[in-house]
């Protein structure tokens, strides 16, 4: 498995997947819709794959002396170690904004989502979201991504502008806190949003095992 890993990491991989971890800097960008820096990252994964199909790597791959399963395997613990590495360089944008940032009149007088714990929880839904509907669509044909990945920008940007709008309803306002404040309900959701991540994740990786066992390569 670990030869595997470093297939993915170093022959299967696009280039791009790895530069565009950098969006994760986005996080810092007053009067933007931070959680668009999820989508590129995704996008970056995206180009992985795009890259992989017309090199035929899942075929080559599948005529190693490894299981199907290892395959599939493979291919989420790479998608998985992207995005942790992407949302690793979010969380520490929002902790610099959290703490150093957390007074600073550009951010205060900022209109859309804060970054803060209900952000990365956002984020790793995101995240999750992408691997059950891009990743485990993929994994359907081991082909075609086409219609998965249209069905996650879609589904991506619709909770993109949910989680946007809902600090600006009367109650909600928590939602955005600055700094520290409403610490509970922050990372309550925090947590909540690292829950869905890993549940979305093994409920597409173990169907994508399934899906792929069933495909004639």
């Amino acid at each position: 498995m670990k030869a595997l890993i470093k297939k993915e990491l170093r022959l299967s991989a696009s280039v791009l997947a790895y530069i565009f971890i950098a969006f994760g800097l986005m996080a810092l960008i007053p009067g933007y819709p931070i959680l668009c820096s999820v989508f590129f990252i995704t996008l970056g994964l995206f180009q992985s794959f795009q890259y992989a199909r017309e090199a035929n790597d899942t075929v080559f791959t599948a005529l190693l002396p490894v299981a199907k399963h290892d395959v599939v395997k493979g291919r989420f613990l790479f998608t998985v170690f992207i995005e942790l590495c992407g949302f690793l360089l979010m969380a520490a944008m929002t902790l610099i904004r959290m703490t150093l940032l957390a007074d600073s009149v550009i951010y205060r007088h900022n209109a859309l989502m804060n970054a803060n714990p209900f952000f990365l929880g956002m984020a790793l839904l995101l995240f999750g979201l992408f691997n059950l509907i891009f990743v485990g669509g993929f994994f359907k044909t081991a082909y075609n991504f086409a219609k998965p990945f249209v069905t996650h920008i879609i589904v991506c940007f619709l909770l993109i502008g949910v989680a946007e709008t809902l600090h600006h309803i009367p109650g909600l306002q928590a939602l955005n806190a600055f700094g520290f404040e409403h610490p509970v309900l922050q990372f309550s959701l925090f947590l909540a949003g690292l829950l869905a991540y890993v549940l979305l994740t093994l409920l597409s990786y173990n169907k994508a095992c399934k899906d792929f066992e069933k495909i004639d390569l």
